[in-house]
């Protein structure tokens, strides 16, 4: 965006600011200029002359032999144009000047026998028109020696600056002028309005204004101007919009372009004797799928294509472009003036199906102010006074029928350094947030509560509040730090942990898949709270995923319906999810997390010669998955919990956790889950948050040095009831014995109508050793008869072999 120095000085005293800072204040802020045009370097050593002395060269009819004045001293030219006499006002390019058109060097030379010293210039050399009729002939009272960038208006810097997508509000000058005021903490204002406004005639009276669609137009102002006199711009009014590269056109069409430069706010002018029933209807086309705009095509349009109409045809694409039916002519004496709040969304839409891309679209695209579409209106009544006549009636047709409110956030004074990592004293901080047009609603020592104006679309959080301090502060006042301390605490290599869960996978035998993250209504909802996409491609890509689930499972069928039925897959991805009932309004309104899925279909184990077809159980699923933790968490305890009853997505499942923290959730899936993807087999799935098993500290290891005695073993079986398990009997050996006992295996279950009717026989081996001396039996024996009478008398075992 061009953006004219001359300009700027308008709303902000930059007159004595160096180009220089002014370059990198912008840049170090965020609005980096790409380009400067230093227009009056073009004109250097070239300055307004007078002309004392004309008369014809003696060795050349068509030469004429010049003395001008410079501002200090007279000069022999000789010059060819045919207009030159005395008396005259002329550009004068004097030695060592560079014609902006050609760039050739002006030197001491020798013409037909006559030294010249300088050149006298036409427009076309000057680079300023085609005209090479004659000279250019100033204005008699303009003083010699004058530069002529001055002169002409070219003593101007116009800076190309890359606004980036999230700041529609710099898209101006006076946004920028707001920048600037916060990062040289000067003042900044906008212009004075002095309507003198009609006092029998209102706008009301002249025009009415009816919105239909007020999701994508939340806001529209009319303004109505009459008896204007359509003709050529003034001067000061063409300068400035020629600064920035516009072709003027006419008064009231240069109004509404001078406006979105200096404020942002696109405008549009209707011929309001053209508008049927005086009135403006914001709807869609509808039916109306044709439209000719101001550049003469014809469009063809969508039904939902927001559109600006009066009582009978449409006249605009609603922040497109306006239509040839009520443009601004030179028999034009009646303005309605436009000023309006577009949903984004929907100029985005509009502008990108038709392929037509403009000034207007280009920042309602990105996001306009609400709260500036009044004052824009009248800012244009009031300059299309001043330069069309007219009188305008009072007040404004404001149709608002969907408010949009400002938001509040906070940001505090110590989360600032922590996320920056050095100080920014709060009143600098107050002082940066006032000074870019935040207002403060709160003020302590630990915080300030702000309201954010409606053109900053890119502030939400506390994080960009921070930004804001951080980017006006200057990035340049960042301190050096010359030496950063690093405390020696475990941390979790975040892409580190993945990748080893995903190593593990492959090693255990399971495959990865990469699933879709956006899923249809329909799908979404039978598996959380879904977030909905605002501007989805299609209905089958509407909502992000709740569960990574549905994916796995669309795997799966498409898996089995090319005869694949033996699946061991797994998937690591985000899933999102809301948190309530309500509207999104902010990130805090629903969760990311990042899963994982295992799962399990067919059979775990083929025919061969030594085994048969065994198909896949909840107990593979479980075997599978302890296997994983306890590779990634060696020496950690994980507790499991069965529940065979249906629960949620399982008609049965298991549990890991860890104290309070739930590793995970596995199970076989219902079956009616399963029909819905087409899938007729049974499906184990083990689902997990990643990121509260990145939350596990692994245990540090050490060194343990080989046993240096030997260590004693001892077995025994008991008879029991079948409903007592072997953690029961381990339970108790652990609380009677002492530290002398390190390890108790099971290895051994017999059963048989031998032992006696719901009788089973499990046997275990006990391992007892102390590290800092040889065990005596007697000490042994002891330990290990207490295990047995414990037994005896807690679970009513009895000892086999007795």
């Amino acid at each position: 965006m061009k953006i004219s120095l001359n300009w700027l000085n308008d709303y902000i005293d930059l007159k004595d600011v160096p180009l220089d800072e002014i370059v990198d204040k912008l840049t170090y802020a965020g609005l980096e200029v790409d380009e400067i045009d230093d227009r009056a370097k073009k004109f250097e050593k070239i300055v307004a002359g007078f002309v004392k002395e004309a008369k014809k060269h003696p060795d050349a009819n068509k030469l004429s032999l010049c003395i001008v004045n410079n501002g200090y001293e007279d000069l022999n030219i000789v010059c060819g144009a045919p207009n030159v006499a005395a008396g005259q006002k002329v550009v004068l390019a004097q030695v060592g000047a560079l014609i902006p058109n050609g760039g050739m060097k002006i030197e001491k030379a020798k013409i037909r026998g006559q030294v010249s010293f300088g050149m006298l210039c036409s427009e076309r050399e000057l680079g300023i028109s085609e005209d090479h009729s004659g000279l250019k002939i100033l204005d008699p009272n303009v003083k010699e020696g004058t530069p002529i960038a001055e002169v002409l208006g070219y003593d101007d810097v116009i800076l190309e600056i890359a606004v980036t997508p999230n700041r529609a509000d710099a898209l101006s000058h006076i946004g920028i002028a707001r920048d600037l005021s916060a990062l040289l903490g000067r003042v900044f204002n906008y212009p004075d309005l002095n309507l003198s406004e009609l006092d029998d005639k209102k706008s009301s009276d002249l025009a009415n204004v009816e919105i239909i669609d007020s999701v994508n137009c939340p806001r529209y102002v009319g303004k109505v101007v009459r008896n204007v006199e359509v003709k050529e711009s003034p001067e000061w009014l063409k300068k400035k919009i020629k600064s920035i590269g516009l072709r003027p056109i006419n008064n009231v069409v240069d109004v509404t372009n001078f406006i979105l430069y200096e404020v942002g706010q696109p405008l549009h002018a209707f011929d309001l004797d053209y508008l049927k029933g005086n009135k403006i209807i914001v709807r869609s086309a509808g039916n109306d799928t044709k439209f000719t705009t101001l550049d003469s095509k014809e469009r063809v349009l969508r039904a939902e294509d927001l559109m600006i109409c009066d009582a009978e045809k449409p006249v605009a694409i609603a922040g497109v472009m306006g239509g040839e039916n009520s443009e601004v002519t030179g028999v034009t004496k009646n303005i309605l003036i436009e000023s309006a709040y577009f949903n984004p969304s929907s100029v985005r839409k509009t502008a990108k199906v038709l392929g037509l891309s403009t000034d207007a679209s280009y920042r309602f695209e990105r996001g306009t102010d609400p709260d500036m579409v009044v004052w824009s209106a009248r800012r244009a009544a009031q300059l299309i006074r001043e330069t069309a006549g007219g009188e305008i009636a009072s007040g404004e047709i404001d149709a608002y029928p969907a408010i949009i409110n400002k938001k509040n956030t906070s940001v505090r004074f110590d989360r600032i350094n922590k996320v920056l990592g050095y100080r920014i004293d709060p009143e600098e901080v107050r002082s940066i947030l006032e000074r870019l047009g935040f207002k403060i609603i709160e003020k302590s020592d630990e915080s300030l509560k702000v309201e954010i104006p409606l053109y900053r679309h890119d502030i939400e959080r506390e994080i960009d509040l921070i930004e804001e301090a951080a980017r006006v502060y200057g990035y340049k006042n960042i301190p050096e730090i010359n030496k950063i301390s690093v405390t020696l605490e475990h941390k979790i290599d975040q892409s580190g942990f993945v990748n080893k869960t995903k190593e593990i996978l492959n090693s255990l035998g399971f495959y990865e898949v990469i699933t879709n993250s956006l899923l249809s209504e329909e799908i979404a909802v039978k598996f959380g709270k879904p977030v909905s996409v605002l501007n989805p491609q299609s209905s089958e890509m509407s909502h992000l995923r709740p569960s990574l689930l549905p994916g796995m499972l669309t795997t799966i069928s498409n898996n089995l319906k090319v005869n694949e039925k033996d699946l061991r897959l797994f998937e690591i991805g985000k899933i999102f999810e809301k948190l309530g009932d309500g509207k999104i309004q902010s990130f805090d309104d629903f969760s990311e997390r990042q899963n994982l899925l295992m799962a399990l279909a067919g059979n775990a184990v083929r025919t061969e010669w030594f085994e048969k077809d065994r198909l896949f159980d909840i107990y593979d699923l479980r075997g599978l998955t302890q296997s994983l933790i306890e590779s990634l968490f060696k020496g950690i305890l994980v507790n499991t919990e069965f529940d065979l009853a249906p629960a949620g997505l399982y008609e049965c499942n298991f549990r890991f956790s860890m104290g309070e923290k739930l590793l995970g959730i596995g199970g076989k899936v219902k079956k009616e889950i399963s029909l819905f993807f087409d899938i007729e087999q049974e499906i184990y799935i083990f689902e997990s948050d990643l990121d509260i098993l990145k939350t596990i500290e692994q245990p540090l290891r050490s060194f343990i040095p080989l046993l240096k005695f030997p260590k004693v073993y001892r077995d025994f079986a008991f008879i029991l009831d079948n409903n007592v398990g072997s953690e029961d009997v381990i339970k108790i050996i652990k609380e009677v014995s002492s530290n002398l006992l390190h390890n108790i295996k099971l290895f051994d279950i017999f059963q048989s109508e031998s032992l006696g009717k719901g009788k089973k026989s499990l046997a275990f081996q006990l391992e007892y050793y102390d590290t800092g001396r040889t065990l005596t039996e007697d000490e042994v024996e002891n330990d290990f008869r207490s295990a047995i009478k414990a037994i005896e008398k807690g679970l009513k075992g009895k000892l086999r072999g007795s």
